[in-house]
């Protein structure tokens, strides 16, 4: 295949790759915020709520590994569609438990909608395959940035589902999963119809065909060490992101009940809280694309320790200002800033400093170990936060991040 029709099959995939995004985002939104509710109302226990956080999570960290070695057999095509099958059987099992008002077959169908993120998830990967090494990073960040329509979408239509869900006599709060099938069975169609050639596949043929045309193979350097600080700076970022994000509703509420003697309204406080994440998700998303394109110019490397520079600052500000509004709002946007730049160079990094026929695996690891301690380091922080505040929980997220410095070493690649 000549190098042109390379470069046309990687823009005709980031596009594909880019609206699946878009659609993925749009049912995994929706499901989230709705998991957590259906939790508490099936169980009959608040507590219980956040498992179906905990399921989603699992969900992804369990399917991560076998999708990525299943992409590298077949390809990414077969791969994401699996993703979608999941997702598209788990949203069905959901709505049938909340009819049947079964909460561990709720638990189940949001597992199996988490094994479907995992298909997101590596999405990002795919836009690297066929992509050329100065435009890695740029890619794979357009990708990513996708997501950031689907993710203000999906629980932007919560109202209007449950509007929906009561017109055609759904279970209540399900509605919004009517439009998370929709959007999930168009992503399967997309990929099925539109992701052709295959990334992975057309990359892997073009690799050998490269071989063969010289007269000594070609052989792409393994450089496992800086792979393995890839994939940690990867999941350490993800960690000092999640754990912080996850506490602080918990913290915006205190804050307000403190400022207003206790006696905050629920809906002063959810829209203190919304807003507020609301800065943090445009934070991790908005500006990807500029991550990428700093990280193919200045280096990965560069670009994972701004993504560290960006935490410390974000860390300053809940350690010192936590207890005005404005502070908190500034810590979770450069916290956004701070994980976006991490892992969009993070992930580049780790593509060109694994082999070939090692990347795949290697991607597949590092989603895996991400979402599994994000979800460690949210339960951690919990505990943090009842013992030391949310001073003490930035102070803890900042040792994270001072280790992932001090390892920078380890990620410098040969020339």
């Amino acid at each position: 295949m000549p190098a042109v029709d390379q470069a046309a099959v990687q823009r005709r995939t980031v596009l594909v790759l880019s609206l699946g995004q878009v659609l993925g985002g749009i049912a995994f939104g929706a499901t989230v915020s709705l998991g957590a509710l259906l939790a508490a109302d099936l169980s009959g226990d608040d507590a219980l709520s956040g498992l179906a956080t905990a399921a989603v999570t699992l969900g992804a960290a369990l399917c991560a590994i076998p999708l990525a070695r299943l992409a590298s057999r077949v390809g990414r095509r077969r791969a994401l569609t699996l993703g979608n099958l999941f997702a598209l059987i788990g949203i069905c099992v959901v709505i049938l438990a909340a009819a049947l008002r079964i909460f561990p077959l709720l638990l189940v169908g949001i597992l199996m909608i988490g094994a479907g993120n995992a298909g997101n998830l590596q999405s990002r990967f795919a836009a690297t395959d066929l992509a050329a090494p100065q435009h890695r990073g740029r890619d794979l960040s357009v990708v990513v940035w996708a997501t950031t329509i689907g993710g203000v979408t999906g629980p932007l239509l919560l109202g209007p589902g449950e509007i929906v869900g009561q017109t055609v006599g759904m279970p209540p709060q399900t509605g919004a999963y009517l439009f998370s099938l929709i959007a999930q069975t168009a992503a399967f169609i997309l990929y099925v119809v539109a992701l052709r050639p295959d990334p992975l596949l057309t990359a892997q043929r073009l690799a050998k065909d490269a071989a063969a045309s010289l007269s000594a193979p070609l052989v792409v350097p393994d450089q496992p060490t800086v792979a393995r600080y890839a994939i940690f700076a990867i999941a350490g970022s993800h960690v000092v992101m999640a754990s912080v994000m996850a506490m602080t509703p918990v913290h915006l509420s205190h804050m307000a009940h403190s400022v207003h003697a206790g006696h905050a309204s629920n809906a002063d406080v959810s829209l203190l809280v919304g807003f507020t994440i609301a800065l943090h998700v445009a934070g991790m998303y908005g500006l990807s694309p500029i991550f990428g394109i700093l990280a193919d110019r200045w280096g990965r490397l560069r670009v994972v320790m701004l993504g560290q520079a960006l935490f410390v600052g974000s860390l300053a500000f809940a350690v010192f200002v936590n207890d005005q509004a404005w502070g908190v709002m500034v810590a979770l946007i450069l916290l956004g800033l701070g994980w976006s730049a991490a892992t969009v160079a993070g992930a580049a990094l780790l593509t060109e400093a694994s082999a070939p026929e090692l990347r795949t695996r290697r991607q597949g690891r590092s989603d895996s170990l991400m979402s599994l301690s994000a979800a460690a380091g949210a339960v951690l922080a919990g505990v943090v936060l009842s013992n030391f505040q949310y001073a003490g929980l930035g102070i803890a997220a900042s040792v994270l991040v001072l280790v992932i410095v001090a390892l920078a070493p380890l990620g410098r690649t040969r020339v």
